[in-house]
């Protein structure tokens, strides 16, 4: 008896390093993406650009801190790293405020703004919780045209970081690209159901689902909608 409890305490001993080398790494819980100026990921879930998965989870592109790839060197979100495939140019001055939409709140450390290798900002949140819709104004410094904005948000407790490339034209007017205009969405049905970040147009304007609905008016007063502005 006392020989099958020994051996039983050595197998378990053996095993619980194995164990312990094939747990994952930590994923940070939060997730969000910048709204405006629109970025790719937006684009794709408002429908003016095709693209595949990432139209249903915008918000997911996260990736180990230190990456500066617009996918967040996941391979599943490739496609946002595809500077031809005809992405919307934001208009914007020489300083602009970048919205973040951040469905699951998680402490931050850091938001950084890059243009090529640039560091253009930096805003330090010292480990602070986020709130739903995170707001940054971004001077571009001496950049100008056309350029790529890459921006990052570092989770505080994790290595993980999620990213979002926003294409800009700094100092000039927006580019449509070869995609439909800012009216893509479809339109809002009460009988469809949407989930957290659908977007619809309505009344001439475009809104986003902020969590699960069916049959709820956007500006109807539930708060489950918010409004991205009218359509042109």
């Amino acid at each position: 008896m006392h020989t099958k409890r020994r051996l039983a305490a050595v197998v378990g001993a053996a095993v619980a390093p194995v164990l312990a080398v094939s747990l994952p790494a930590p994923s940070a819980s939060a997730h969000g993406w910048v709204t405006s100026p629109s970025s790719r990921q937006d684009q794709c879930a408002q429908g003016v650009v095709s693209c595949g998965q990432i139209k249903y989870e915008p918000q997911s592109v996260e990736g180990p801190k230190g990456l500066t790839s617009c996918s967040g060197g996941n391979g599943q979100f490739a496609e946002l790293d595809d500077n031809g495939k005809g992405w919307r140019v934001n208009g914007v001055g020489s300083s602009t405020t970048f919205s973040w939409h951040i469905t699951a709140r998680h402490r931050t450390s850091t938001w950084q703004y890059f243009i090529g290798g640039t560091k253009i900002a930096e805003f330090n949140d010292g480990g602070a919780q986020p709130a739903a819709d995170v707001y940054h104004n971004v001077n571009f410094g001496t950049f100008s045209g056309k350029q790529k904005v890459l921006a990052v948000w570092n989770v505080y407790d994790t290595p993980m970081a999620f990213y979002s490339c926003i294409d800009v034209n700094i100092g000039g007017g927006s580019d449509p690209g070869p995609g439909p205009g800012q009216c893509a969405a479809t339109p809002w049905n009460a009988s469809s159901v949407y989930n957290g970040g659908n977007t619809v147009t309505h009344n001439g304007r475009t809104w986003r689902a902020k969590w699960w609905t069916q049959g709820e008016t956007p500006g109807g007063g539930s708060g489950v909608w918010e409004d991205l502005g009218p359509c042109t």
